[in-house]
């Protein structure tokens, strides 16, 4: 089995001949003129004999100055490219021989257009007294924070001086000032500089590179007897309570359980912090602090779930990780697949085969929309140089890997057998990035130890080409999951379809109380089951809404799914009535404030709105674009351009 790792076609960093184990960054944030400046120093080893240069990707940063091992340097950057922006060129000192180290430090600092990082006004946030500033580098967005090697190849350590007027997090372990000291050292918040130190001793691909800047307060998590790692919170101070409550009883007890089928957890820190509205995602796993979207504080614990997920990647992706793109359902596959295991232990099995039904749904939608497109239908993507892998960017990694690793473990011999072999898949990788090619020939390796003939035989009988590189709408095998926690959720909804003729909806047999024992995913489950059928007549939609507190329920899940069946039939009265009300709902102009700004609710909450009327969806994005983070921004407007 070759250590060697492809050609990764998102980089032009030539990583393969002289590659980055270390960085210290020394940055300053400026949030009246919205930059990072300062250095990036890397710590490199020549892997290749007489090389000639090192490659950094860079996209929209200004270079001004680059010392090599104490020396000044000359750097050149190259055309640009759409996607993978300008290479910057650093020619190296002559006869430099492998495994030889130097030094590089490279002065800089972001521009206006920096994707990875959203800088907030203060009015963007809770408190809407400070401004606030958050990175968010997956998959290839660190090297406009920093000139970096930027594949998921290249795993570095890291230490961090911050010098900001506003509390600093990074993912990181702080060194200075203490985490559960006065909040920015005792000194005045927004006026004076205190430089916030952090180290990272633990190797990670650098779109796990993270920084968050604003007034929030940290506040510890219960500590766990004979745990040698702290868990933590931080917010807003004016959200520090809610989110406290909300994820205090839970994510100790979650990484316990981890920890009962995994190998100890790695990186000493596993704090949380909850971002302003604009996050784009659920939740980011970035080493020793992930950030949470605000909308799982809904205040019933209904959500918390999240966190086992982001939690689950502290294996796979941040411990196992993919060795480039085109690897990508090895992340997410298997820390969706090890997340429903996790939900099993800490719940039931019924919880487990719940959670893959939902899934099935979000699958089918994400297999749909790539239907013209299908190498995107696939597991593994063989990404062309320079292709945008957020293009790709959908739920058929997590889902489609996650069914492809559940099938594996049936037809192994079932979970209890399936186990040994997890744990000993990521004693072996771990600290690595790795292929599918490795993967599948350690799959074959341990059970041809562990099993013989009889495993080697049902391995060999798995339809490999059709999951890993098969296209269409179905997967390789029907997949049967426990379906009893959702049944009266199922039958519900076959109820409400049954009774589209019945024109008065006074005369209907619903009640508020038909939802009353569901839990938020039970919900879930019976409005994604609506969406199965044709579209309801308007008057059952507001009806529906109305009777379950659906049209004012602050849980973004519910909402969402209220108006995907609210705009199932673009054409409809329903649609036409809706479809504004969904506009206002996304971008915060309901009202409340609150952008929906993760991508799971705004970028479907867009293209549905679009079928119903295009050019409402078109004003009112371009009405409030800015709000949106950078990343969501560019896959909307590509979304709003095919619809």
């Amino acid at each position: 089995m070759s250590d060697a790792l492809p050609y990764d076609p998102a980089t032009q960093s030539n990583w393969q001949d002289v590659a980055s184990e270390h960085v210290d960054f020394d940055w300053t944030l400026d949030f009246n003129k919205e930059t990072i400046s300062g250095s990036a120093t890397h710590l490199l080893r020549v892997k290749k004999e007489n090389v000639q240069e090192v490659v950094f990707d860079a996209v929209a940063l200004d270079i001004t100055k680059v010392i090599i091992e104490d020396r000044p340097g000359d750097f050149k950057l190259g055309p640009h490219h759409e996607v993978m922006g300008k290479p910057l060129h650093i020619p190296l000192p002559v006869n430099r021989k492998v495994g030889d180290q130097l030094r590089v430090q490279i002065f800089y600092s972001t521009t206006k257009d920096c994707t990875a990082v959203q800088w907030l006004d203060k009015e963007q946030t809770q408190g809407k007294a400070f401004p606030f500033m958050f990175s968010q580098c997956q998959p290839i967005y660190a090297r406009s924070m920093a000139p970096l090697q930027d594949s998921s190849s290249v795993k570095i350590t890291y230490t961090a001086k911050v010098h900001t007027v506003l509390p600093a997090l990074l993912s990181a372990i702080r060194v200075s000032p203490p985490s559960d000291g006065p909040a920015h050292d005792g000194k005045e918040i927004g006026k004076d500089v205190v430089t916030y130190e952090y180290k990272q001793p633990v190797p990670i691909p650098p779109y796990l590179i993270a920084i968050a800047a604003g007034n929030f307060r940290y506040r510890a998590l219960p500590k766990v007897e004979g745990k040698d790692w702290s868990t933590g919170i931080w917010a807003e101070p004016e959200l520090i309570d809610a989110a406290y409550w909300e994820f205090s009883e839970d994510v100790g007890r979650f990484l316990v359980t981890a920890e009962k089928i995994l190998p100890p957890y790695r990186f000493g820190v596993f704090d949380v912090l909850i971002l302003p509205p604009s996050f784009p995602y659920g939740g980011m796993e970035n080493a020793c602090l992930t950030f949470l979207t605000p909308t799982l504080l809904v205040g019933d614990r209904t959500l918390v779930d999240v966190v086992v997920h982001e939690l689950t990647h502290s294996w796979f992706g941040n411990g196992v990780t993919q060795a480039n793109s085109t690897h990508f359902w090895l992340n997410e596959g298997w820390t969706t697949y090890i997340e429903r295991v996790l939900l099993q232990l800490l719940h039931t099995p019924a919880d487990r085969g719940f959670s893959f039904l939902i899934g099935a749904k979000a699958l089918r939608d994400a297999l749909e929309r790539y239907s013209s497109n299908p190498r995107y239908q696939r597991l593994v993507i063989d990404f062309e140089t320079g292709e945008d892998p957020d293009d790709a960017y959908s739920t058929v990694p997590y889902e489609k890997g996650a069914n492809f690793i559940l099938h594996l473990e049936r037809m192994l011999g079932g979970l209890d057998e399936f186990m040994p072999y997890i744990r000993d898949y990521v004693s072996t990788f771990i600290g690595k990035s790795i292929t599918t090619e490795q993967w599948k020939a350690h799959l074959y390796a341990y059970w041809e130890k562990h099993g013989g003939e009889e495993k080697i035989k049902a391995l060999d009988s798995v339809k490999w080409d059709e999951w890993l590189y098969g296209e269409g709408l179905q997967l390789p095998v029907e997949m049967v999951y426990d379906t009893a926690l959702a049944r009266d959720a199922l039958s519900l909804a076959e109820q409400w379809d049954a009774s589209r003729s019945e024109p008065d909806v006074s005369k209907l047999p619903f009640k508020e109380s038909d939802v009353a024992s569901f839990n938020a995913n039970q919900k879930i489950v019976f409005l994604e089951r609506l969406q199965a059928f044709p579209a309801l007549p308007a008057t059952h939609i507001t009806h529906l809404g109305t009777l379950y507190a659906l049209l004012s329920t602050p849980n973004a899940e519910l909402r969402w799914r209220f108006y995907e069946v609210a705009l199932l039939d673009p054409a409809s009265p329903a649609a036409q009535t809706y479809a504004p009300a969904a506009a206002k709902w996304v971008t915060g102009t309901d009202g409340t404030g609150i952008l929906r700004g993760r991508m799971k609710f705004c970028r479907p909450t867009f293209r549905a709105i679009a079928r119903a009327d295009k050019a409402l969806a078109r004003e009112v994005f371009d009405a409030n674009k800015t709000s949106f983070h950078p990343i969501a921004r560019k896959l909307i407007e590509k979304d709003l351009d095919s619809a």
